[in-house]
């Protein structure tokens, strides 16, 4: 697979030289591509936007006018085409929009309305949600005034940047503590987006919610409840995205949300079927539980699988299972087997490790089983 550092290629930045020098007179364009190149390889994708936008600053006018007129018109005609990577004779869009963001949010603070106005227009070729982000945490109110009509904007990018450039922990972006503290100044604008003709902006708007719920989960609690009555499908799919940690966590009044109480059952297990795991295999546990409720019950099923940490204790992760309805005195029997392989997001440690389950926000049982790596 290409690294996804080569997004922002040597190819690319001699076609951000190329438009720089048809728009700059006295721009050199030699020196400008030699100066990048020759640090491009070691560094990755955010360090190479980086290095290009450094590049820029150092060429481009000072005056910001004629600095923002030039990277205006080096923009990518917009096509039908819904999101279209790829930088060529014609313009730059795409991973390009990267370096000419950071050079607009670098250069721009004291000018919101022409900054604002051009990082639009970049959004609309990919993305401007990293280089919005400067000017909220600077004057978040005035930030926020200009966005807000764009809630409305035919384009499907700028509608998203909206939610996705105001989420208060965006990945890789500049934290918004202003925002992490109090949300409520997005309220407004997510409300207006919750039910965007397109699932892009939907998605955005979860993942927004997501982030809100780390810091104020009974607001975001709140918020579920209220958007899930009279819900259609493609609100509910967003509401379950943004409460997807809150679940995990079996935050309780994010789960009466969703209609899910207090479960009243028996377990047996998780019963392990496989105590000695070698690395590489799986875990196998099964389970029976029974209602003992009076009446029939939504059941969400997670498991939490307990692994061992370099300094020897347990750290939980949470996994996904099923869902399932049981009537009053029914038994079910589940089985699964948990893949225990090398990924890159976690390294093993052998040793005593456990699985537990967590049912309706409630957890059930607690077994151990020995992890061998050869």
């Amino acid at each position: 697979m290409e690294p996804f550092k080569n997004n922002i290629s040597p190819d690319l930045v001699r076609c951000i030289g190329f438009h720089v020098d048809r728009h700059l007179d006295g721009f050199d364009r030699t020196a400008f591509e030699a100066e990048i190149l020759a640090g491009l390889d070691a560094l990755e994708l955010k360090q190479r936007a980086t290095l290009i936008a450094d590049g820029l600053d150092r060429h481009l006018p000072q005056e910001l006018p004629h600095r923002f007129a030039i990277l205006e018109k080096m923009l990518h005609p917009v096509t039908e085409v819904a999101f279209d990577r790829g930088s060529d004779a014609d313009g730059i869009r795409g991973w390009g929009m990267m370096a000419l963001g950071m050079v607009v949010s670098r250069s721009g603070l004291e000018d919101f309305e022409a900054s604002f106005a051009l990082l639009k227009e970049m959004t609309r070729r990919a993305t401007a949600e990293f280089d919005v982000r400067p000017f909220l945490d600077t004057d978040q109110d005035k930030a926020l005034a200009i966005m807000a009509p764009w809630v409305k904007d035919d384009s499907v990018h700028v509608r998203r940047l909206v939610s996705e450039g105001t989420r208060p922990r965006l990945p890789w972006g500049l934290r918004l503590k202003k925002l992490v503290a109090d949300p409520s100044p997005t309220l407004p604008l997510l409300e207006a987006l919750k039910d965007d003709r397109s699932d892009y902006v939907r998605r955005s708007v979860a993942n927004h919610l997501n982030d809100i719920a780390k810091d104020h989960p009974n607001l975001v609690a709140e918020i579920a409840a209220r958007w899930l009555k009279d819900a259609d499908r493609n609100r509910e799919k967003l509401v379950r995205h943004a409460c997807r940690s809150l679940i995990k966590q079996g935050h309780p009044a994010t789960l009466a949300a969703f209609g899910l109480n207090p479960p009243e059952i028996n377990v047996e297990g998780p019963v392990v079927t496989t105590e000695r795991v070698e690395y590489g295999s799986a875990l196998g546990f099964r389970i029976d539980l029974t209602s003992t409720g009076k009446a029939p019950q939504e059941l969400v099923l997670d498991y939490l699988v307990h692994f061992r940490k370099a300094n020897g204790s347990l750290a939980p992760k949470v996994f996904k299972w099923t869902k399932l309805t049981v009537e009053p005195g029914e038994t079910v029997s589940l089985t699964r087997d948990h893949a225990i392989r090398p990924i890159t997001t976690r390294v093993y440690y052998g040793g005593t490790q456990a699985v537990s389950l967590r049912i309706n926000g409630k957890d059930f049982g607690f077994s151990e089983f020995e992890l061998v790596i050869a």
